[in-house]
Parts: C-alpha cells; sequence; structure tokens
C-alpha cells in the first residue's frame, strides 16, 4: 500500500513602506520561515495589497525568488479583518485594510486552493515591512 501526502499550499503575505529594498524583504521572510522550519523553497506565491502592484522592492522578490505575485484591493481583504492577529489602525487609514500581510497571505492561499485558509506564521514586522504564512492543507483525492 502506497500512501501519498500532498504538501501543503503556503502563501507569504507581505506589506511594506515605500520604497522598501529587496533585501530586507528577504531578510524578514527568511528570518520568520527559519524560526518555524518552513524552508522557503516550499512556498508557493507572493501576495499583498494593489496598492504595491508596481512597488519595485516586491516585484523584485518575486522575480528573485521566481514565485507568483497577486495582488488584492482593500474590500477583498477586508473580510479577514476577524482572522487577523493584529489590527493596525494605522494601516486602515492608509489602505482601507486593518492587516495586509495576513488578510493578502489568507486571499492568495484561499484563492489557489479553493477552501478557506489559516494562518501558519502571524504578523511578522521589521523596520519597513511586515510578513505573514498562510497555509492549506490539501488532502489526496
Amino acid at each position: 500500500m502506497t500512501v501519498h501526502s500532498t504538501a501543503p499550499i503556503l502563501v507569504i503575505g507581505l506589506g511594506c513602506r515605500q520604497g522598501c529594498s529587496t533585501q530586507e524583504l528577504l531578510t524578514l521572510i527568511e528570518q520568520s520561515l527559519g524560526r518555524a522550519g518552513i524552508a522557503l523553497s516550499a512556498v508557493s506565491a507572493l501576495a499583498s495589497i494593489d496598492r504595491k502592484r508596481l512597488e519595485p522592492g516586491l516585484l523584485q522578490l518575486a522575480a528573485q525568488l521566481n514565485l507568483g505575485f497577486e495582488v488584492f484591493s482593500a474590500q477583498q481583504l477586508a473580510p479577514y479583518a476577524p482572522e487577523l492577529s493584529h489590527r493596525s489602525s494605522l494601516a486602515f487609514e492608509q489602505t482601507g485594510c486593518f492587516g495586509i500581510a495576513e488578510s493578502a497571505a489568507l486571499a492568495l492561499a484561499e484563492q489557489l486552493g479553493g477552501v478557506a485558509a489559516s494562518l501558519l506564521i502571524t504578523r511578522q514586522k521589521s523596520p519597513g515591512a511586515t510578513f505573514a504564512l498562510a497555509s492549506i492543507e490539501q488532502n489526496p483525492r
């Protein structure tokens, strides 16, 4: 008898200040994943808010890691507010969303997996960026 296990879908959500460097984002990701014992190679995609669609650091990061980069509007991210570990009134004032990294990670994981996602790593911060990791466990069919 052979048991097939399917790896979970892992999505990184990122928020950042304008002009945040690719290196700052990568350091935050590597430190956060390292503490959790998760390999960067296990990650499926990156996500953020649509206001960051053309943010150079995020675009360079996605290209460097060879990962897809999806963005969502504040309206698309709003339903995830009850699941956030931290609600930022400043983020809400600036973007209309209480938490970009966690919301974006959850939104893209659910889009890719077709079922509800959960936060595997809650919001982590560096001086110019935020990170979160959402997961969907895939069941073999």
